[in-house]
């Protein structure tokens, strides 16, 4: 079993600071300054460009991926670093479009983040001939897989109401209907064990900031099944997924298995404070992690559901379909946030009346719980949200 006290302690929070908001950004590891410090004074400091090769930056991509990949349930050698999460969704996508040739839709979801529809929408309008992306309820997803479908898109976790997609069950389906599916795991990677190769999955994607605490604006990471990755075509084809990057050929080739997804030249700073986020959770049992997220994510739903019974749950209380969030509605949402963050309890708030809170285990207790849940409870009992500054609203909500 994890010790998760010991985890607690290897993290900067401000003192008083009951930090519910990590699935939306992780906090400090406590050894990442120092870390990315060496990296900028003893690296880039000393050996300038030499540091590609001789403190291996060029290989930095594949070896925080290999990292990655134990906590996602993927194969060694299929996930690489790099770039922003929308663009790996965009290449993903047009490398399963590639893959099933015959086919128009993409299939989502009204509950995907924006983004992901976004790029989607781009990719359609750039490749013209009758693509389209088709949205659907989340909960009517499984059953509007058909034959028509070249590929689907989902966001393995609802980033408004944590609810959470049955990965094994999608891909199955998918796959028998003969689409290619892909698996948003932004609110998935270190919030629980995900199983990749054991669902299936064709592609996958996700960021490194939240969950995993690589910093703000963190690099993404895209995987590749083994079976397709000699196949993929990367429709962004960038110079660091040639096959010989420095053989500075005018024509592309692409490189062999998932390296052929690389772009451009990757973050070396924040591939290093992603490392000192991964030592630590190097130490982290999964199987311990998703039990105690369940037990933190139960109490606080039954401390809020006694003793604010305004809030509205939005999240599901079955644990199969549960991420590591929880989230209550209320048409004052964002008010109500506001008085929670004055008072030192920091989630965020969601369009239209989301109310949205993370349970990291690594750095999040029982004790935490209690205490949100008690100033939750002082908030909502004397409507202390009730105030004009609370209901002006920020540009990041």
């Amino acid at each position: 079993m994890t010790d998760f006290s010991a985890t607690k302690a290897l993290f900067t929070l401000p003192e008083g600071m009951i930090y519910l908001d990590g699935n939306s950004l992780g906090p400090l590891p406590r050894a990442t300054a120092a870390r990315v410090a060496q990296t900028v004074t003893e690296e880039w400091g000393k050996m300038l460009i030499t540091g590609w090769n001789k403190a291996g930056w060029m290989d930095k991509p594949m070896h925080v991926g290999d990292r990655i990949a134990r906590l996602i349930g993927a194969e060694a050698g299929h996930v690489v670093m790099g770039d922003t999460l929308s663009i790996k969704v965009y290449q993903a996508l047009a490398a399963c479009l590639d893959l099933n040739p015959k086919r128009r839709v993409i299939l989502s979801d009204t509950g995907n983040f924006p983004s992901d529809l976004y790029m989607a929408e781009g990719l359609c309008r750039t490749l013209g001939q009758g693509y389209e992306l088709k949205t659907v309820a989340p909960e009517a997803v499984l059953d509007a897989i058909d034959e028509t479908v070249a590929v689907t898109m989902i966001t393995e976790v609802d980033y408004r109401t944590g609810r959470r997609h049955n990965m094994a069950e999608i891909t199955a389906r998918a796959h028998a209907h003969g689409a290619l599916t892909i698996w948003d795991l932004a609110h998935s990677a270190g919030a629980f064990q995900v199983e990749l190769a054991a669902c299936n999955a064709d592609f996958a994607v996700g960021c490194s900031y939240k969950y995993l605490n690589s910093g703000p604006g963190g690099p993404a990471f895209i995987y590749v099944a083994p079976r397709h990755a000699d196949h993929a075509i990367p429709a962004l084809s960038g110079w660091q997924g040639h096959a010989a990057p420095f053989a500075f050929d005018l024509d592309y080739r692409p490189a062999t298995g998932a390296e052929r997804l690389r772009v451009g030249t990757p973050p070396i700073l924040q591939l290093a404070a992603l490392e000192a986020s991964l030592d630590i959770w190097d130490r982290v049992d999964m199987q311990a992690l998703r039990a105690t997220s369940l037990a933190l994510t139960d109490r606080y739903i039954a401390g809020i559901e006694a003793s604010c019974p305004s809030l509205i749950l939005a999240t599901p209380r079955d644990h199969a379909m549960r991420g590591s969030q929880v989230s209550f509605r209320h048409p004052e949402g964002y008010a109500i946030m506001q008085a929670m963050i004055a008072r030192g309890v920091i989630g965020d708030f969601r369009a239209p009346d989301i109310i949205r809170c993370g349970f990291t285990p690594l750095f999040i207790d029982e004790t935490d719980v209690d205490r949100a849940v008690a100033i939750i409870a002082d908030i909502m009992q004397n409507s202390l949200w009730d105030r004009p500054d609370y209901k002006t609203r920020a540009k990041v909500t």
